[in-house]
């Protein structure tokens, strides 16, 4: 009976370390809480108010006029916004990864896009951009994956501001129609004065 208790402490020496050599650890089954509790946090864009009406993955370069060269500005997202309020629509394309804003600015009636040379994948244009903060005076050019992309967006863009132009044609005529109200309105005023005799000239007896 005694040999049976050396026995014993062998084997759970042995099963000891075996577990050891295996990594197995005992589950006590404790739960630990955090020590900070972090709290959700929601994140803006700044898009909430817009609805996309584009959305197409390209390239996009940023030419040089000091060092006479295309720099690369990032790859990611180009979207076209139109604001839910007062309808302008605005470029912007965004760095993959980073989110970093690479583009920035309005589609105005003097935006005109152009094929790049050599390149049915690729368009050009001017913009006065704001994607660092400061409006800038810029030249772009995007590149796609696929032609069908390149004359999508730039179809897009050509649509907006034709109809931009036409918003603006309309305001012009407006105004040009008011303005022009407003004259016939002084005019006619000016007239019943001098046709309304004064009351000293009513008053006077005639010579």
């Amino acid at each position: 009976m005694a040999s049976t208790e050396p026995e014993k402490k062998v084997q759970e020496e042995e099963e000891n370390t075996t577990a050891a050599a295996t990594g197995e650890e005992e589950d006590t089954g404790a739960e630990f809480a955090p020590i900070v509790r972090l709290e959700e946090v929601a994140v803006t864009t700044g898009e909430e108010d817009e609805d996309a009406l584009l959305d197409l993955k390209a390239k996009l370069y940023r030419y040089d006029k000091e060092g006479s060269q295309w720099k690369e500005r990032g790859t990611g997202n180009v979207k076209l916004l139109k604001h839910k309020e007062s309808g302008k629509v605005r470029l912007v394309m965004r760095q993959n990864k980073t989110l970093k804003i690479c583009a920035n600015h309005l589609v105005t009636a003097a935006t005109k896009m152009q094929e790049h040379v050599g390149n049915e994948k690729s368009c050009v244009w001017h913009a006065t951009d704001f994607s660092d903060g400061e409006l800038k005076d810029e030249m772009f050019c995007i590149r796609f994956a696929s032609i069908e992309n390149c004359r999508s967006f730039k179809d897009k863009v050509e649509e907006i501001a034709e109809s931009v132009r036409k918003s603006d044609t309309k305001e012009e005529d407006k105004d040009a129609s008011d303005a022009a109200g407003l004259l016939d309105n002084l005019t006619v005023s000016e007239k019943k004065t001098e046709a309304t005799p004064s009351k000293e000239e009513a008053s006077s007896p005639s010579t």
